[in-house]
């Protein structure tokens, strides 16, 4: 990993603020790899573009799931190094293609790895991992079931080459500025493909004691180890991964296909019962949500096992590129003012773009989106408290209202999603103030927050502080005052369904449901089977 960019590291260093990140390094031997493409149908050319310091590299395609199989490799090739880009992150690193491979016309569709192995100065192997989806290539035929993994928020949160949607070397190397304009042609960054067992989830998996400063593990251990400091936030290895070896466990055949697949082949939808999303969706295209709607509208069933749904994304170049200029854009988004407008690449909850989060999944991610870590409710229980435990959804759970369920694998942590909401004898209801459908129903939920507290502590360093309550309350309101701030400060995280035309969307609104399922946390679990067996038809 390139560290040339960071400032001194005396006694002003700290990994939360500064930017570091991989970049090929002169006089190392390293090898890394992109695909042209997200995802392929049986039968395709995947072209690889590999830049390799070594004498020789080998590139091993594989299935990942719960028994991982090797479907293709070759070895001894030649390895070659080409020019980088300062700026690749932004418009790709430029590399030629190196090596290709006919998909089989019977591959199976799913999430495959793509390892690249070379040897190192010091005789040791170094391995880079990259990924593509493939498709069905007859849609429908071995699943009733789509997984749609969240491909243009793995973009987001990619930090290969120097720059993401959060900071970065887009404006130059001695400047630490988020980049909008983001190029899929690049790695992975380390730790969004694979990731060792051991490696830190966001949430605090322990109470803080009292006087506790705030701690952020996945930074801390990404720093440590030399993986990427977003590793824990996005990406195949910390979200969707898990949910695939659940159900292979479990009996449930998926097929895959990306975010960018609802951009751009909508058509696909048409074929199956239930689109499954999981994990971290954070960001998202007018053309992906138009794609869920239709489906939605005329009779798909959407399990969202996710959270964080809040911004907008221009996909550009054939997809090539992504355009979030979130907290700038009424500034520099150049469609702002023009008959483009409602593309605008903020909060859907912007009245400049006025399509709320809501309306599509029944939830959203401008509410009150943090909880258990950092200075967000450090010590939440990390669970959902029941509230109508008579819904199908919990059928065979045994769940009491009042019951807390989740708690020890934290599914209700690091983004969740919810809406405005007030009680009535002791049941939550949406107000519909943001946006939530008519018949929203709010079947659980926790408290969550925006701004991260100050406590004062000594040693005290905030990842984020009061930035997100600022931008919420200025993009709605026009004006930043301490009372807007207060009345916007806090919320809940909810699990909730509505139905909408002739289709059902589940929402669990929280990024870590998936971690109930890879430790098997009973509710969870059976939760999940509950909706996946309702949406393909099955007796519940």
């Amino acid at each position: 990993m390139n560290t040339s960019q960071n400032q001194a590291r005396g006694q002003n260093f700290h990994a939360l603020h500064q930017n570091w990140y991989e970049f090929p390094e002169d006089g190392a031997a390293e090898a890394w790899t992109y695909t042209s493409e997200f995802t392929y149908v049986p039968g395709e050319k995947v072209e690889f573009h590999t830049n390799s310091s070594a004498e020789y590299y080998s590139i091993e395609v594989i299935r990942d799931g719960r028994k991982p199989q090797r479907v293709y490799h070759a070895e001894e090739l030649p390895g070659q190094t080409f020019p980088t880009p300062v700026d690749a992150s932004v418009r790709g690193c430029g590399w030629p293609v190196t090596h290709s491979w006919d998909l089989p016309e019977d591959l199976e569709s799913g999430a495959y790895l793509v390892l690249t192995h070379a040897r190192n100065n010091a005789g040791e192997d170094i391995e880079h991992q990259h990924f593509f989806v493939v498709r069905a290539a007859l849609p429908g035929a071995s699943s009733e079931i789509l997984f749609v993994l969240g491909t243009t928020t793995w973009m987001a949160y990619n930090n290969w080459g120097g720059s993401n949607h959060y900071e970065g070397n887009y404006e130059g190397p001695d400047v630490n500025a988020m980049a909008p304009i983001l190029s899929s042609q690049r790695p992975w960054a380390k730790g969004q493909v694979w990731l060792p067992v051991g490696a830190p989830r966001i949430p605090i998996e322990l109470s803080p004691e009292m006087g506790a400063i705030p701690r952020y593990a996945g930074v801390e251990w990404a720093y440590l180890h030399g993986y990427s400091k977003y590793y824990a936030a996005a990406g195949w290895a910390s979200f969707e991964r898990h949910f695939t070896i659940w159900a292979e466990n479990n009996g449930y055949a998926l097929e895959y296909a990306t975010q960018h697949d609802l951009h751009y082949r909508p058509e696909l939808l048409n074929h199956y019962k239930c689109v499954v999303i999981v994990g971290h969706d954070e960001y998202w295209s007018a053309e992906m949500r138009d794609s869920i709607d239709a489906y939605v509208d005329n009779g798909g069933n959407v399990a969202r096992f996710g959270a964080n749904f809040i911004w907008q994304v221009r996909l550009e170049d054939s997809g090539q590129t992504q355009v979030c200029y979130k907290y700038t854009a009424q500034e520099h988004d150049p469609v702002m003012g023009t008959d483009l407008q409602s593309t605008l690449t903020t909060a859907w909850e912007s009245p400049l773009v006025n399509r709320p989060g809501a309306s599509t999944f029944g939830l959203n991610g401008f509410h009150c989106v943090y909880s258990g870590f950092g200075g967000w409710n450090p010590r939440n229980s990390g669970g959902y408290v029941v509230y109508r435990n008579d819904h199908w959804v919990f059928a065979g759970c045994d769940l009491y209202f009042g019951d807390c369920f989740g708690m020890s694998a934290k599914v209700f942590g690091y983004e969740v999603d919810g809406v405005d909401f007030t009680f009535s004898k002791g049941l939550p209801y949406p107000t519909g103030s943001d946006g939530a459908p008519d018949n929203l129903e709010i079947l659980a939920m926790n408290a969550s927050g925006l701004e991260e507290e100050d406590h004062g502590n000594k040693g005290s360093v905030l990842y984020a502080g009061d930035a997100d309550i600022e931008f919420k309350v200025t993009e709605l309101y026009g004006q930043d005052t301490p009372n807007l701030r207060q009345e916007n400060q806090y919320g809940a995280g909810q699990m909730a369904i509505f139905s909408r035309n002739n289709g059902t969307v589940f929402n669990a609104g929280s990024c870590e449901w998936v971690n109930g399922l890879r430790l098997r946390e009973p509710f969870t679990e059976q939760i999940t089977r509950n909706v996946l067996d309702r949406f393909v038809g099955e007796t519940v």
